[in-house]
């Protein structure tokens, strides 16, 4: 007794939760350090409503994992702290890293191409390599820029210093051959 206040021994509080589930105990150790693990987790940056949410998941907590408390490697106080702080960090790690949406159409991997479609788009590009190479290599270069850097006519004229005109005229040009030879193949459209 040090002034007509008993001092309680929280080690023993927390052996008779973990042996007996002792309600009484419990109560007040709820009543002992809960204001204070809200004060403590408030002052690790929680808002009062999070604070308060995370200490009753702290004493919830300390009830279910009484049966774990050593008393040779801490104090009550240490040890509940302890949970304190690591389920702060927890809650602070969640927060930070938003939940996945597994409905999120962006997570869903595309259906695989049936066999023909695939071959058929295999065909289809060494058929258009092939015509590629048989154009002249001005035609060759500026359909190259346009279509596989996906460069404007713009930026084309500009890296190859000619004029807008002349590569306009040279994408033209090469499309009709391309379109040419292409309807010359079996039935394939382009």
């Amino acid at each position: 007794m040090s002034n007509g206040v008993k001092v309680e021994n929280w080690e023993d509080l927390l052996s008779a939760v973990a042996r007996h589930s002792d309600r009484s105990a419990f109560e007040k150790l709820f009543m002992h350090f809960g204001p204070r693990i809200k004060a403590y987790l408030m002052k690790l940056g929680s808002d009062a409503g999070q604070a308060e949410d995370l200490m009753q998941d702290v004493m919830a907590q300390v009830w279910r994992k009484s049966a774990l408390f050593d008393r040779s490697k801490a104090g009550a106080s240490t040890w509940i702290f302890t949970i304190a702080r690591n389920m702060r960090i927890d809650s602070f790690r969640r927060d930070r890293r938003p939940q996945i949406d597994e409905n999120d159409p962006a997570l869903i991997p595309e259906a695989e191409k049936p066999a023909d479609e695939m071959l058929h788009s295999q065909e289809v590009s060494i058929r258009l390599r092939g015509i590629l190479e048989e154009l002249p290599d001005d035609q060759k270069h500026v359909v190259m820029l346009s279509f596989y850097d996906d460069k404007p006519h713009s930026a084309i004229a500009e890296e190859l210093g000619l004029p807008l005109g002349t590569v306009k005229s040279r994408l033209r040009l090469a499309m009709g051959k391309i379109k040419a030879v292409w309807g010359e193949s079996a039935g394939v459209k382009l």
